[in-house]
């Protein structure tokens, strides 16, 4: 276990030094390598099995230590036919390429596709490399290099990968300006399932760079009008109906530019823009009452979008359109109090960027669990509002050194476990040693009693093979005699010997009884001699089989006993290695990690800086919009007071005729003929000659007033 977690923890040290310098040995495919690399249909080995696994769950880092490990062992075996994984081996191979691509592990994966192209394969397989090539300079932006990736295909393109190597083709195109060239491409690839309404869109959008603006158009509004159901199709569909929106806007087209506006979902990623732009239709238009209504809509949602900041101006500008000065006013100040509240909160992001609280929260292990991380993690006590961020997170740069800042964390984290792991291997191999040596040494001396006794108990089975071997050619019955009759056999050889001594002793009659009796058991000897012979040979083969249980404990035993002390001895180089080479990595990975964080972070500053800047340029336009509206407010009610005086003042001058007429009447009327007093209160007292002309010429005394206002 310990060699192949050794071999894996090397292995996973080279490959995070080959997503930060590019270090690993290029793959060189073989003939049997499948294009399908991360797919098959029959699984013959756990370890391959184990790297797809982890492929299919995202996992790619585990899936590459995992392949690479596994390649680099059966490079290294003395039979590498006889191992399961050489079914699977130039799929392997193939697939260490897919995988360092899916990893972004550009220059790898190029670097092996590139070996796959000048390979002895198939073209098929080539062409597939090619395009697999053509897409890594693709998303480099090395959109030269991507052309000529493609040009290296020749004839048949697999069927999995032609649509998307076509796709592919055409966007190429656009990116270097050949865009009739693309729309005959995205022409042909009309209807193809997988790139629905993608197609339709970048086939407009050719339209509308080639020249046909007309043709563009159409194509876009035909896509605008229903391409699909999903969320990521809607979202296409709104994206087109705005890009048409503010397309015929500028073309001042304002009637079909509403239409298409009004076609974006409320609730959708580009309905705030939209709303913006339904409002500016209106307004151009002149019909600052209808614009009102989707800029007083965006004007209650999220405070931190652009398009609700240019809303905040846009409400009071069309009440001052409107005359309605003092509503504007009042709506000036509330965007003061938002933009100045917001400045505030821009600032405090700023600040709490600079004190790397948004690293520290990218290093969060919520970062690769919550959805829309990034976004959530603006409730954290004293986070940046990463609402302003949005749009810079949807840039390729900004996710791209995101995602290195994630993956270089999640390396420092791994090579920190390893480097713990590393410890408790050397505290189980301590523990190992503390209990392996002490009782090692009685055992050996145990081992080499019973090993002398297993030696000397084989010396007697060899003899034993050897006299029965012997008995086949020599027949001498009395070696398979039994001990009852071994015992009566040396009896009477002993009395054939004592007769011999002492001869006095000796008769015919005993004569004849010792010889009846050897002949006895002579006679039983040789009659039993082939079935003994037979069960000899029958429990010598039992003995065998006994002898090799016996060798077979012997040798697990001799194994155990290595076992045991490699299992403690031989590590601590080894082990010190791989710690060294965990612990320049990991300060090699610090340091990326400093880079890309800073990266992230003046983006972050730089991003958030122009947005205070706009907002406190929106500021300063609101301050002094503020100031117009009241003076406007002023003017409008200090000109409907004067009319106001002059109303009144003409009614006074109505009222004072009357008066005079009334009274004149009846002193003509008067039978004595007295006359009315000449002389009347000054409350009474006949109007100036100045108030005379004004009287009869109002208009030009409400002039007058406003010019002295």
């Amino acid at each position: 276990m310990l060699p192949r977690l050794a071999c894996a923890i090397a292995g996973t040290a080279l490959c995070s030094l080959a997503v930060l310098f590019g270090a690993a040995a290029p793959v060189h495919a073989k003939e049997s390598a499948d294009p399908t690399a991360l797919q098959t249909r029959e699984l013959k080995d756990l370890f391959f099995g184990e790297a797809l696994f982890d492929a299919y769950q995202d996992e790619y880092f585990d899936a590459i230590v995992g392949l690479d490990t596994e390649l680099k062992q059966y490079r290294l075996l003395d039979d590498p036919e006889l191992d399961p994984f050489s079914i699977h081996f130039g799929q392997a191979e193939f697939a260490v390429g897919d995988l360092e691509l899916s990893y972004r592990m550009h220059q790898e994966a190029g670097r092996a596709i590139e070996a796959v192209l000048k390979g002895n394969v198939s073209q098929p397989i080539k062409n597939e490399a090619a395009y697999r090539l053509a897409r890594i300079h693709y998303h480099k932006q090395q959109f030269a290099n991507a052309l000529h990736a493609l040009e290296m295909i020749e004839g048949r393109v697999p069927e999995r990968v032609r649509a998307q190597e076509q796709f592919l083709r055409a966007r190429v195109y656009m990116q270097l300006g050949r865009f009739e060239e693309a729309v005959a491409l995205l022409r042909d690839l009309k209807g193809e399932k997988s790139l629905a309404g993608f197609v339709e869109y970048n086939l407009g959008i050719a339209l509308l760079k080639a020249g046909e603006a007309e043709k563009g158009l159409q194509e876009l509004d035909a896509l605008g009008r229903d391409a699909g159901n999903s969320e990521g199709m809607q979202a296409l569909q709104d994206k087109t109906n705005l890009l048409l929106g503010y397309q015929l806007m500028e073309a001042k087209e304002f009637e079909r530019a509403r239409t298409y506006f009004d076609r974006v979902q409320l609730s959708g990623p580009f309905s705030n823009q939209a709303l913006l732009g339904a409002g500016w239709v209106e307004a151009n238009a002149g019909r600052f009452d209808r614009a009102l209504v989707p800029w007083q809509l965006l004007k209650q949602r999220q405070p931190t979008n652009p398009a609700v900041h240019e809303a905040m101006l846009a409400v009071p500008y069309a009440y001052g359109k409107l005359d309605v000065h003092s509503t504007a006013a009042v709506n000036y100040g509330q965007a003061l109090d938002l933009f100045g509240e917001q400045v505030d909160v821009l600032t405090h992001s700023i600040t709490s960027i600079r004190e790397g609280k948004l690293l520290e929260a990218l290093r969060r292990k919520e970062a690769t669990q919550v959805k829309n991380w990034v976004v959530e993690l603006r409730k954290l006590p004293g986070a940046p509002e990463t609402h302003y961020l949005l749009d810079l997170m949807a840039s390729n740069d900004y996710q791209e050194f995101l995602r290195n800042y994630q993956d270089l964390n999640d390396l420092f984290e791994r090579n920190k476990s390893w480097l713990e792991s590393l410890d408790a291997f050397d505290e189980i191999i301590a523990l190992r040693r503390s209990y392996y040596e002490p009782i090692l040494p009685g055992l050996d001396v145990q081992f080499r009693q019973v090993d002398a006794r297993i030696k000397m108990r084989m010396e007697q089975r060899q003899r034993l093979a050897r006299r029965i071997d012997n008995l086949l050619v020599n027949r001498r019955p009395e070696l398979l005699a039994k001990s009852d009759e071994t015992e009566a056999r040396l009896r009477l050889e002993k009395v054939r010997a004592l007769l011999a001594y002492k001869p006095s002793l000796n008769s015919e009659e005993t004569e004849a009884r010792v010889a009846r009796l050897e002949g006895i058991l002579k006679f039983q000897l040789s009659r039993e001699f082939d079935q003994r012979l037979t069960e000899a040979y029958k429990h010598l083969q039992e003995l065998d089989a006994v002898i090799a249980t016996l060798q077979e404990t012997y040798h697990r035993y001799v194994r155990s006993r290595q076992a045991a002390t490699h299992s403690y001895e031989g590590y601590d180089d080894q082990i010190r290695k791989l710690r060294g080479g965990l612990n320049r990595s990991q300060d090699r990975i610090d340091m990326l990690m400093a880079r890309q964080g800073r990266m992230l972070e003046q983006l972050a500053i730089h991003e958030l800086d122009q947005r205070r800047a706009q907002l406190e340029d929106y500021q300063i336009k609101a301050r002094f919009a503020l100031a117009d509206s009241y003076d406007r407010a002023n003017e409008l009610q200090e000109q409907r007071q004067d009319a106001q005086k002059v109303e009144q003042y003409r009614e006074q001058v109505e009222q004072l005729k009357e008066r005079e007429a009334s009274k004149e009447a009846p002193a003509a009327d008067h039978p004595d003929g007295e006359l009315l007093p000449t002389d009347n209160p000054p409350e009474l007292g006949e109007p100036e000659q100045g108030e005379e002309i004004k009287s009869e010429e109002p208009g030009d005394e409400t002039g007058e007033g406003a010019d002295d206002e």
